[in-house]
């Protein structure tokens, strides 16, 4: 049986408790807590930023899964390093300079993912395998928890498995929006090592069962 990873996005908890949500992350199944940060720019709404995720690192026992929707995400990674981010992921469509970014994120201590748009063809990523440590196929339109699966992102998914194949076998793929119970088994057949799960999780009744069953499928 496949193990596949859970990150609950932050994006989808009530943050008038979050220290609660946290707690809950910390006591469930979850392997990540994954984290948007949005400029307002590179995407049509603003989250927060490295101050907050330095407050969350204090309380949460999981590895902080950041994934920056912003322009220019060189400038900031220092800044999201020293907050506690384990793993940083950048959009190819908002690098310029994708190799020096990643090799800077590396440099930082942290894993080295790139995010690809649902518009964008997974052979742009064909210059990088060897680089990154995570591609994350964004089956939304990044900016806005709560849309609908693109049903396309399947066929990126195995996509992406067959350009790293000979490069880094090792790449996970992790799969952002709309993901839910009803869809995962297909996504993670597809080829997906971790699952990001916003609504699905934090808006049910039983988060930590949620997640329980998440990984359990």
């Amino acid at each position: 049986m496949k193990n596949t990873r859970i990150a609950p996005s932050l994006l989808s908890a009530d943050f008038t408790k979050l220290a609660d949500e946290i707690e809950m992350i910390n006591q469930s199944d979850a392997d990540y807590l994954h984290l948007d940060i949005m400029d307002g720019l590179f995407v049509p709404n603003i989250t927060f930023g490295w101050p907050i995720i330095k407050q969350i690192n204090t309380i949460c026992q999981k590895p902080l899964d950041v994934h920056l929707m912003i322009e220019k995400p060189e400038r900031y990674i220092s800044e999201f390093a020293e907050a506690g981010a384990d793993i940083l992921t950048v959009h190819y469509e908002a690098s310029t300079h994708l190799h020096r970014t990643v090799a800077a994120i590396k440099e930082a201590g942290m894993k080295a993912g790139v995010a690809i748009n649902p518009h964008s063809p997974v052979s742009l990523l064909s210059e990088i395998t060897g680089d990154v440590d995570l591609v994350l196929i964004m089956s939304v339109n990044p900016g806005f928890g709560g849309q609908a699966f693109i049903v396309n992102s399947l066929k990126k998914i195995a996509e992406v498995r067959r350009i790293f194949s000979e490069n880094n076998d090792t790449v996970l793929i992790e799969v952002d929006g709309g993901v839910n119970l009803e869809n995962a088994s297909e996504i993670i057949e597809a080829g997906a090592d971790i699952l990001v799960a916003g609504n699905a999780v934090f808006k049910s009744a039983n988060p930590m069962e949620t997640i329980f069953q998440f990984k359990n499928l």
